[in-house]
Parts: C-alpha cells; sequence; structure tokens
C-alpha cells in the first residue's frame, strides 16, 4: 500500500501546477479515508522537479461514527367486529393472531378489564400484527367512549396498557371495484372496510337487493372517511358519497346533513335515498324460501300459506329494524320462536322471527329506528336450521317484502339545495376521477 502512494504521489508531482497541490491533498485525504484516521503527506523524496515550495502537513482526519439505518417493523392492520357471544379469544382467532400470549397476560392485569367484559356485538376491533402473525398491538375502543381506548402493547419489556384519550384526525380514502362474486369480497379484495360494505348496503338498499341483484360486473366507487390516530386507521365514518353500477343501471349518492345536524343520502337532483323501509332486515345473507301462498312446512309436513320471507344466516348475525317504529311485541309467540313485532308510522307493521336473542334495550314500547339492531338470527321455534322469518303487513294484511311498493321520504327544501348542490360537487367529482381512472387502467 506504501509503494502505491509513492507512485500516485510521483504522478501528481510531475504535473507541477497549482492545481496539483489541491489534488494532492484531497486524493491522499480519500485514500487514508478508508483507514480511518491518517495523516496527510506533502512533502516526498524523488529525483523530478521540484520548483515549488514544500512543507510538512500533518492534519488528523476522521469519519464520523456510521450510523445504522433501522428499518420500521412491517405491520399487518386487522379489523374485526365484535359477535354476539364472542370471547377476547375467539375474536383474536377471527383476527388471525396465532399466538395469545398478551391476552394470557392481560387477564390477571385489573386495567385490561374492559377487553374482557366491554365486548359489545359491533365493536371494531383494530390489531397490529407482524408477519409471523404475532399479536404486536391491539386497539379496544370502550364503550360510549368514540374518543378514548385500550391500547395493548408487546413491547420487550411485557406487556404495556394505556387507556388514553385518542388525538383522531379524518381523512378521506376514495376507491373503486368490481363485483366478481359477492360485495364483501369485492371490498376485501380493494382494502375497503367492512363497515363501508355495510353502509353501502344501507344506502343502495332500497334500489338494489344485495342477496339476488348483484352480477359479475357490477361496479362501485366510493369516498369514505377514515378516522386516524397517529397515522394508525381506528374506525370508518360516514360514507361521503358512492356510485353504484348494477345490471347496467347507475345509482349515485351524496351524504348531506341539514342545520339541525340530520344527515342522509341523496341523489344528486337532490331526492332523498332513504326509503321509509330498507329492502331487507340483514346486511348480508341469501333468500332461502320466498313469499307464497303454498309451501310445503318442513317440519309441519303440510301445505301451508307461507306469508314472509326467510333469510338463511349463521347463528348470531345481527337483525336490523327496517323502518322507524315502536316496539309492539317482544318475547316468544308459537312456531316463531323469539320474535319481535314492530309498529311503524301508518298501516305498517314488520316481524321478525326465529331469533337467537334480543338486542339490549329492545322491550315493548321502546323506539327504534330504521338500522337499529333488535336481535340476532336464530332457529328457535319451528326452524329446520339458523335463519330470519320477516313478514311484512299493511292493514294486518301480509304483503311481499321482496316486491311490495316502498313509500319515500320528503324532499330538502329550496335553501337546502342550494347548499347541496355546493357541497355534493366536490365530492361527485371526486368519485368520477377514481371510476375514470379505473376505467382507463383496464383499458
Amino acid at each position: 500500500m506504501i509503494a502505491e502512494k509513492s507512485s500516485i504521489l510521483a504522478y501528481l508531482r510531475v504535473r507541477n501546477t497549482e492545481r496539483s497541490r489541491h489534488l494532492l491533498l484531497g486524493t491522499v485525504a480519500v485514500i487514508g479515508a478508508c483507514f480511518g484516521v491518517v495523516a496527510a503527506f506533502g512533502n516526498v523524496s524523488s529525483g523530478l522537479d521540484n520548483n515549488f515550495p514544500q512543507q510538512n502537513i500533518v492534519e488528523s482526519l476522521s469519519l464520523s461514527q456510521a450510523t445504522p439505518v433501522v428499518e420500521n417493523e412491517e405491520l399487518f392492520i386487522r379489523e374485526e367486529k365484535v359477535r354476539p357471544g364472542d370471547s377476547a379469544y375467539s375474536l383474536l382467532e377471527r383476527l388471525g393472531v396465532d399466538n395469545f400470549r398478551m391476552i394470557d397476560a392481560a387477564r390477571g392485569n385489573a386495567q385490561a378489564q374492559p377487553l374482557f367484559r366491554q365486548l359489545s356485538p359491533g365493536k371494531t376491533i383494530t390489531a397490529y400484527l407482524d408477519r409471523a402473525g404475532q399479536l404486536r398491538s391491539l386497539l379496544f375502543p370502550l364503550n360510549d367512549k368514540q374518543d378514548q381506548a385500550l391500547e395493548l402493547d408487546d413491547t420487550k419489556e411485557g406487556l404495556k396498557i394505556t387507556q388514553k384519550v385518542l388525538a383522531l384526525e379524518t381523512r378521506v380514502s376514495v376507491k373503486s371495484a368490481d363485483i366478481n362474486y359477492s360485495l364483501f369480497s369485492a371490498t376485501d379484495a380493494a382494502g375497503i372496510p367492512d363497515n363501508v360494505a355495510s353502509q353501502l348496503i344501507d344506502i343502495f338498499g332500497g334500489d338494489i337487493d344485495f342477496h339476488r341483484d348483484l352480477r359479475k360486473g357490477d361496479h362501485f366507487s366510493v369516498a369514505y372517511e377514515t378516522i386516524m390516530h397517529m397515522g394508525r386507521p381506528i374506525r370508518s365514518g360516514h360514507i361521503l358519497a358512492a356510485e353504484f353500477v348494477n345490471d347496467g343501471r347507475n345509482f349515485k349518492a351524496v351524504w348531506f346533513q341539514d342545520a339541525d345536524g340530520r344527515g342522509g343520502y341523496y341523489t344528486p337532483e337532490g331526492k332523498s335515498l332513504r326509503k321509509a323501509f330498507l329492502r331487507s332486515p340483514l346486511e348480508f345473507s341469501r333468500v332461502t324460501s320466498g313469499f307464497s301462498m303454498s309451501r310445503f312446512h318442513p317440519i309441519l309436513q303440510q301445505w301451508r300459506a307461507h306469508k314472509g320471507v326467510d333469510y338463511g344466516a349463521p347463528i348470531g348475525t345481527r337483525v336490523k329494524a327496517t323502518a322507524d317504529a315502536v316496539v309492539d311485541y317482544v318475547g316468544i309467540q308459537n312456531g316463531y320462536g323469539k320474535v319481535v313485532v314492530l309498529r311503524h308510522q301508518g298501516p305498517y307493521t314488520t316481524l321478525y322471527g326465529h331469533l337467537s336473542g334480543f338486542a339490549p334495550g329492545i322491550r315493548k314500547g321502546s323506539r327504534v329506528a330504521q338500522g337499529d339492531v333488535i336481535g340476532y338470527v336464530g332457529m328457535t321455534g319451528l326452524a329446520s336450521g339458523p335463519h330470519l322469518h320477516y313478514e311484512f303487513r299493511i292493514n294486518g294484511i301480509f304483503k311481499n317484502p321482496l316486491s311490495v311498493a316502498l313509500p319515500g321520504s320528503l324532499p330538502l327544501t329550496s335553501e337546502q339545495m342550494a347548499r347541496f348542490r355546493s357541497e355534493s360537487g366536490v365530492w361527485l367529482a371526486r368519485i368520477d376521477a377514481v371510476r375514470n381512472i379505473n376505467l382507463a387502467s383496464a383499458d
């Protein structure tokens, strides 16, 4: 290496220019840097021309300490809603957790008890898993405290539990997808939360029967709120705008809130999409038996009228009120098993039978709003399998819930329309933009 240095320096001195001195020091410094700390030499013994002044220069050169680059650990976010009868362990199984060490450690911690005692159906839990499927962090919203949560972290020091007020931030996500098999498979593929898919059903459920009407190639675009905490999604908020193309029919909806804080969905022309009744009391299921004046009963083994519609669904599936109502009856009734009867405005009543149980607060005389959970699918009474029996009556006369004409809602006032047009244009433009991007990609 010493011979190599001398050769380089000798070559530089042959050039005998002012520029050579700068290059000399710079070159030696670079070579010496490979050794961390070196001495820079400016005096070389040689038989070559020595016309310029020379002096010994000794300078200590040191390299700054190298800082290792630490990449953030890649975590995968999973969301899951609590179901009736869930335990902390069954919930984590659906979240894909392979190791229950964190939950085992939390059982004996008083601060972590809401995780075991506040498993309210419908609550959304967020888990952060590493590549191996190990639970690294869990965010558990506290009952009746939308801005507070229990945070459990798996740290090197052990389980860390924090109950804190969350600094929340609202962001807007705009996504689009095609239907190949079902709505939920499409939203899963596009990374859209299940809560948003459920809202789509509620919004367009009066015009689209999501049990029977979906076709392969149907398309939807949606702009929705995502509630964030420190860059992590906590839950989904309202859908702000949506478009659904079903079998060539195009439906659009925009969220609008009036001066009194009442919100709803409207067409771009300002017509309310909120029907007085939802077409179906379940978010997702299949029709197993339709409305018929003559059907062979599988248990009674005789022909009799079937004056409602049966929806097959797993036990525990949430059953919703199809319209604002007062609870007229809750209890056990003949072959219906556990049943809820709702009395709506005007001549309308609905019945929900074969339930496995009732939602908290459902009692005779209590009021429910459209979309409120009133019970859970079961197979009580004369039922050969888990399903919901749903009846729709007008003045006591049975009507087919799948085909009866449903009443509409009141339109916006002229004053509301002016503000609606101003606000809705922004979101409709976002929906059009994401649809056009996807269409261009497909081409």
